[in-house]
């Protein structure tokens, strides 16, 4: 009895292992989780993202792979870097009070590569990762369920007259997630949908319910133009966050300022200042 008592504890110390940790809620910032995608920052090292996530109001921030990790290091954050250096990220964002949250976007050629990312993700007790490589939905899904880690599809801008590159349609990320697990769904990247001549408010509504996470910037137009603040574009970002909020949704929302590479603190914190005027 005792033998099957150890064993029942054991399997479940495992278990709780496998596990990423959820968002805390005293980072709420007026209802709502958000910081910044470290992409904003990539003329910069990882732990100078983290810095200035926190300088422009952040407390969240997602990683992409190949940022140098920090200033004179020959190290990139990576879902196959060392644990050493692994350690390190992780004690400069606790060092900070910046909370990691999500990895990507990173592609994944085959089931493998989704089990190494997914696993990095449960190390860096990661709530998400951000993939556009649908085609291994089948090794995306039973690795959520494993780890208990969120998937969420991402998209570029894209067009029907590229019919190999489908991410880009709301309508096609539906019918991937839709009859899979529900930790599996989309990675809303506002902006991109109006490089693809969607309105964003729409596209949203399509994938009701299966919003993980959200990639905030506004347009100066729709295709191919510069990103601006959120509410000087094209961009109806108000009437996006009301949207989430009627979808009850609970993931982190990141800003990615693609323009004013050197000095983008400014644009971050107008970015989040906007959201939380627009309090959940």
């Amino acid at each position: 009895m005792k033998t099957m008592r150890h064993l029942t504890l054991l399997a479940l110390a495992f278990t709780a292992n496998l596990h990423a940790d959820p968002i805390p809620e005293s980072l709420r910032q007026n209802g709502w989780f958000i910081g910044a995608q470290a992409y904003t920052f990539k003329d910069f090292s990882a732990f100078e993202a983290i810095a200035k996530t926190k300088e422009a109001g952040g407390n969240l921030i997602e990683f992409f792979p190949g940022q140098t990790l920090k200033p004179g290091s020959k190290d990139k954050v990576h879902h196959r870097m060392s644990e050493t250096a692994m350690a390190e990220l992780k004690a400069e964002c606790e060092r900070q009070g910046v909370r990691a949250v999500n990895y990507g976007v990173v592609g994944a050629n085959n089931p493998d590569e989704v089990r190494a990312i997914m696993s990095f993700a449960k190390k860096m007790g990661l709530y998400a990762v951000c993939s556009e490589s649908t085609e291994q939905i089948v090794a995306w899904e039973a690795n959520a369920k494993e780890f208990d880690i969120k998937v969420a599809f991402h998209e570029h801008g894209g067009s029907m007259n590229n019919p190999n590159y489908k991410v880009w349609n709301p309508l096609y990320i539906r019918g991937v997630v839709e009859s899979r697990d529900p930790r599996v769904g989309a990675c809303a990247d506002l902006g991109h949908w109006c490089t693809s001549n969607l309105k964003p408010v729409e596209c949203l509504r399509i994938l009701n319910g299966r919003v993980i996470s959200v990639h905030l910037k506004d347009k100066a137009a729709n295709g191919n133009a510069p990103v601006v603040v959120a509410g000087k574009g094209v961009v109806d970002v108000a009437a996006c966050l009301e949207d989430l909020k009627k979808q009850k949704f609970d993931g982190h929302i990141s800003i990615e300022h693609e323009n004013d590479w050197k000095d983008s603190v400014p644009q971050v914190r107008a970015n989040i200042d906007f959201v939380k005027a627009h309090a959940k």
